[in-house]
Order: C-alpha cells, then sequence, then structure tokens
C-alpha cells in the first residue's frame, strides 16, 4: 500500500535553501585520481592539508588519502546566501539535539558547521567566501549538482533530511510492499540535491554534475570518448526528475553522473510516488536496480 509522505521543506523558501558546492573524495591513488579529474572534469588542484582541492568552473572537488587506505566519501559542503540562513539551521540541528561544529573551511571563508547524517556521512554548511576562486579553464560547463547515498537504513535519513536539516521531499520510490527503496530531496527549485537509495550497505552512491542541456550530454559522450574513459550506464533518462543522464567510473570505481534538463520544481508540485522498477530508474532501457 502507497504511503502519504509529508513534503517538508518546498521551493517555495520554507525549508533548506541551498546548493551543493564541494564533494569531498577519499582516494587510493593521489597523483592517479588528480591526473584523472583533471583531464576528466577540468579542475585545477592545490594542495590542502593531506589531500587537495580542485577547482573549475561551478564544482570544486576535495581528494584527500587515509591513514588507513579506504577510499570512498569524504564530506559533501552545500553553500546557502546568508548568516540568517544558516542560524535557521543551527536551530533545528539544536532542536533535534545533532551534535554539530564550528569548522574551518576555505571555501566558506573560514567560518562552516558539520556535522553528520545517521549514517555517518560529513555534512557541511557554510556561506561562500567572496574571496573564492573559480579556476580558468575551458572545461565543459557542469555544475556540481547532487550526492546520492546508499542506505541500510533509508527511513531515518529520510526523517533527518527533511525534518532536522529541512529539505524538502520531491519523489519516493516503493516496492511492491510499499516499503521505501529511494527518495529524492531538494533545497532549492531543482528536483533534487541529495537523494538516498536502500541498500544492504551505507556508502556513496554518485555524485552529479548538470550540464544543462541534452546537446552537452553528446558533447561529455565525446569528450570521455576522447580520454578512453567509457561509458557505465546511459544515455538514458530517468523518472524522478525527468533527466537525461550518462555514468562514469573514477579510478576507484567511484560514480560520476552528467545530467541535463533536471526537473525544476513548482510550490504547488505534489510529491511522487514511483514503482521500483527498471522502467522508473531508465524509461529509455536498461537500469541499475541498487540493492
Amino acid at each position: 500500500m502507497t504511503q502519504l509522505y509529508e513534503a517538508g521543506g518546498d521551493p517555495g523558501g520554507h525549508g533548506l535553501q541551498a546548493r551543493l558546492f564541494e564533494l569531498g573524495l577519499l582516494v587510493s591513488d593521489m597523483d592517479r585520481s588528480r591526473a584523472f579529474y583533471e583531464a576528466a572534469l577540468g579542475y585545477r588542484f592545490q594542495p590542502h592539508g593531506h589531500g587537495a582541492i580542485g577547482v573549475a568552473r561551478d564544482r570544486r572537488l576535495y581528494l584527500g588519502v587515509s591513514d588507513t587506505g579506504q577510499k570512498g566519501f569524504s564530506h559533501a559542503a552545500f553553500a546557502v546566501a546568508d548568516a540568517d540562513e544558516m542560524d535557521r539551521l543551527r536551530a533545528r540541528l539544536d532542536g533535534a539535539a545533532v551534535v554539530h561544529d564550528e569548522i574551518d573551511h576555505p571555501g566558506f571563508g573560514g567560518h562552516a558547521v558539520g556535522f553528520a547524517d545517521p549514517d555517518g556521512n560529513r555534512l557541511i554548511f557554510g556561506v561562500p567566501s567572496v574571496h573564492t576562486v573559480v579556476a580558468d579553464t575551458t572545461a565543459l560547463t557542469a555544475r556540481l549538482q547532487h550526492v546520492v547515498f546508499a542506505s541500510r537504513d533509508i527511513a531515518a535519513m529520510l526523517a533527518f533530511y527533511r525534518d532536522v536539516v529541512g529539505f524538502g521531499l520531491s519523489d519516493c520510490v516503493e516496492n511492491d510492499d510499499g516499503e521505501l527503496t529511494t527518495f529524492f530531496v531538494h533545497c532549492s527549485h531543482e528536483h533534487h540535491s541529495l537523494a538516498v537509495f536502500r541498500a544492504s550497505e551505507c556508502r556513496l552512491d554518485h555524485h552529479c554534475f548538470e550540464a544543462g542541456d541534452w546537446g552537452l550530454i553528446r558533447d561529455w559522450a565525446d569528450h570521455f570518448a576522447a580520454l578512453h574513459i567509457p561509458l557505465q550506464w546511459g544515455p538514458g533518462r530517468h523518472g524522478p526528475g525527468n533527466n537525461l543522464f550518462l555514468f562514469i567510473h573514477d579510478p576507484d570505481g567511484h560514480w560520476l553522473e552528467i545530467s541535463a534538463e533536471l526537473e525544476t520544481l513548482t510550490p504547488d508540485r505534489k510529491v511522487g510516488v514511483w514503482p521500483h522498477a527498471e522502467r522508473t530508474l531508465n524509461s529509455w532501457g536498461m537500469a541499475l536496480l541498487r540493492k
């Protein structure tokens, strides 16, 4: 039986207003990963702590190497407009007794708030510094747009991101038993800035860049082909979000998505409920159903 889902924050401005600003990854070989992201995504890197920060137009990436050699997710940083938005976020975190700390982050003028979601994924929020330098690059257009996690406890993740952090719920996916298997949440007019799939382990699923239009999907595919980077999935079209997509892997197997024409939300839009089926993930053909 289909559940009734509360939307929470909405595109009219009553919830969190933010955008994905930076993604952090842990990699197994710094030199190899830097070379890949410089060639594939146009990043220009500078050393930062035990890692490096790469900047290109409308996207930032942190690469780090863990002491244990672990590879995977480091953090996701979201930018908000002003101190008032930060105060509202702190109040919601305090109201839910979520431990958070003031941290030094170079993209936010040294001041940001950090905390973890129920799965331990590190989140950072701040107001971007006016001195943030954008690399001069001829790389193709692709704005860092969303991040997706896999989780064993998707209900707890939905409650946290919607009811505590303040994201608005756009769409849900349910299996034949009416169980929640995926949710998509937004913090702007775009369909989603974050999503979570139910899976047997907690991990980063992928991060995504919005190219803008279908022609740029073609251009990105040609760009990857010139670098001998094979497409792992797509081109295709997602159901939730209605966006066109293609996926590649980085050297550590992290999934990267290039997207185009993501749905723009209207204030009166209702939460959509989709079936857990291949056609929901890709109306054009083959899909990769998470387990």
